[in-house]
């Protein structure tokens, strides 16, 4: 898996869209896998720090729960709808896939600024992500995989 620092090197371009959508939107749905396997959904919201992608739960939570029975993980960053009228205009979404490792050292904890002392706090490596959107009459997807780099994929 890679850090977000690392993701940034190997793909540029595609990281800074990543970056941009992402911060543009708080809101963001991450998917865990439940402990008989099946998918859930959670709404989270993540951060940027020291070169890294973070996210936290709440106490209790069962994407915390989940997360910790196996820390693999997807994110799908929702964009605002596309127009109608000029599809090219819309920024796109984008997903990324990796693991979420929850941090347990104090002093990041404490760096972090954690709401509650029994908060999780994770932070995301990733080994793909993709960026969908619309130029033209084309469909547009770049994409990176760890190991693999950059590719782009274009539909009519």
């Amino acid at each position: 898996m890679a850090s977000w620092q690392e993701f940034e090197s190997q793909a540029p371009e595609l990281s800074k869209a990543a970056r941009r959508l992402m911060d543009t939107y708080t809101h963001k749905v991450m998917a865990t896998l439940r402990k008989d396997g099946s998918p859930r959904v959670s709404g989270v919201e993540t951060s940027f720090k020291d070169g890294d992608l973070w996210t936290g739960s709440m106490p209790r939570a069962v994407k915390a729960a989940d997360l910790l029975r196996d820390p693999r993980m997807a994110l799908h960053v929702t964009s605002r709808d596309p127009d109608q009228s000029d599809p090219s205009a819309w920024e796109g979404d984008l997903k990324l896939s990796g693991r979420a490792v929850e941090v347990t050292d104090a002093a990041v904890r404490a760096a972090y600024g954690l709401p509650d002392a029994d908060s999780h706090l994770f932070r995301i490596e990733v080994s793909e992500v993709a960026w969908t959107r619309v130029q033209g009459d084309e469909l547009v997807i770049a994409a990176w995989r760890e190991g693999e780099g950059e590719r782009e994929i274009r539909r009519k």
